[in-house]
């Protein structure tokens, strides 16, 4: 209080300008007291008053591409791609280009090199994915390691994977790759060695369960043509009289929370750990902590064996994993049902970005879990002795039911006892009438010589 009475004072005696230094001084504490507010992130990339856009169908003529049952990458990229194209030439001050618009096959040298005659501002690189194993799923968008291309990649692939995530697809972030003559991906390293902003789409994996829903008709693939236009739109702030959208205030992700994400990671996650958290034997429940780290992006899935690493299971999303931000849950519970009869050494796997992984201990259970389910879980409604076996006879088989065998049998029995009993009733019968008949003859011989 003392300091700022002289510092009042002293704005009485001295000259105009030093009063108003004063005056600032005094006021900034309140002005510091004020709490931040987030601005907008700045928009990396400024193509000018129009923008040139080439849109790159990937594959073509004998490169077709992933196959995958009826799924032909350089087919499904052309309808996609096209979708795309019509959807940008309704908004204002664009021009909009094709690499091919037929099925040819073009060198990468020479797609980026028409991206660079017609002065385009992005390449954008359409693709369908697919993996291995057929294991992988989910979107993901690839971007040039040098800068600024890099943060322009980002920019645009956090528009196009978060509507992805909106429709339930699972977001395996925005990545690059290296290679031995830098950007491994070669529309990528062509388009920047000719300064021009290049990304490649892969919309999806075709040939796993969890995608698979997403791009099984014409009508979804050229869905995905109307986000790719979306998130082109809300990357260049562009506008469209027609469809009445106006995105030229619209703001960009933080291109520098992108700086890790995009990193390139050659090494698998630092930690994965397990521990018994509970059991319920009877009923064949397993329930483990499952601790887990990757220092330089997100974890992305997981998978676990019960055998002590023979197999695996499928891949589950890691929960709470934002690929985009490299966000994860640290840890989280893992409940399994464990079959019957089975003694479960579980390993988990955490698998990073880059879906590279790392094992789990092995936790091993000391009990053997039931070999058959409680008595509560067997249904009343069919007896066991009702089920249906197959059995051999003479070289074929026969469907027998072993209720109905056991009846033939009792019936048998009882047949054999009636007749047991009327054998024995009737034997019984024929001596009482044999005895009957000795008797009369007897009395009739003692008559007769009575009277003789």
């Amino acid at each position: 209080m003392l300091i700022y009475m002289f510092l009042w004072r002293s704005c009485l005696r001295k000259t105009f300008l030093r009063r108003l230094l004063i005056l600032f001084l005094l006021t900034l504490p309140f002005y510091l007291s004020f709490p931040e507010y987030a601005e907008a992130a700045p928009r990396l990339q400024d193509s000018g008053a129009r923008t040139v856009i080439v849109i790159d169908p990937g594959h073509g003529g004998e490169n077709r591409g992933t196959i995958a049952g009826e799924h032909e990458e350089k087919l499904m990229t052309m309808t996609t791609a096209l979708a795309m194209y019509e959807e940008l030439l309704l908004y204002d001050n664009v021009e909009v280009y094709l690499t091919r618009s037929e099925d040819t096959d073009i060198t990468l040298a020479d797609r980026a090199e028409f991206a660079k005659s017609v002065e385009a501002d992005f390449l954008f690189s359409i693709h369908y994915n697919a993996s291995e194993n057929h294991e992988l799923y989910g979107s993901e968008v690839w971007v040039s390691s040098l800068s600024p291309y890099n943060g322009y990649g980002y920019q645009f692939g956090y528009e196009f994977l978060s509507e992805m995530k909106e429709w339930g697809l699972l977001v395996r972030g925005v990545k690059t790759r290296l290679g031995t003559k830098g950007d491994y991906y070669g529309i990528i390293r062509e388009s920047v060695n000719r300064d021009i902003p290049a990304v490649i789409i892969e919309h999806c994996h075709v040939d796993e369960a969890h995608d698979a829903g997403f791009c099984d008709s014409d009508e979804k693939l050229k869905e995905f043509g109307r986000a790719d236009a979306l998130a082109v739109a809300k990357y260049f702030g562009l506008k469209s009289a027609v469809l009445g959208t106006d995105y030229s205030g619209y703001q960009l992700a933080d291109p520098t929370a992108g700086t890790k994400a995009t990193l390139a990671d050659s090494t698998e996650p630092d930690i994965c750990q397990i521990e018994f958290q509970d059991a319920d034997v009877p009923n064949g429940s397993l329930s483990l902590t499952v601790s887990g780290a990757d220092y330089d992006t997100a974890l992305l899935y997981y998978s676990y064996s019960l055998d002590g690493g023979r197999t695996y299971s499928s891949r589950e999303p890691w929960p709470e994993s934002d690929a985009l931000t490299g966000e994860y849950a640290d840890t989280f519970t893992l409940n399994l049902s464990v079959p019957p009869g089975t003694k479960p050494e579980v390993i988990l796997r955490a698998y990073n970005m880059y879906d590279l992984y790392r094992e789990s201990n092995c936790w091993v259970s000391e009990q053997i879990f039931p070999s058959t389910p409680p008595r509560e879980a067997i249904s009343t409604e069919k007896p066991v002795s009702e089920e249906l076996t197959v059995i051999p006879v003479g070289g074929n088989t026969v469907e027998e039911n072993p209720g109905t065998f056991l009846f033939l049998l009792y019936c048998l029995a009882g047949a054999l006892g009636l007749l047991l009993f009327m054998f024995l009733f009737g034997y019984l019968s024929l001596r009482r009438r044999r005895k009957r008949r000795l008797q009369r003859r007897k009395e009739a011989g003692s008559i007769w010589n009575q009277q003789k």
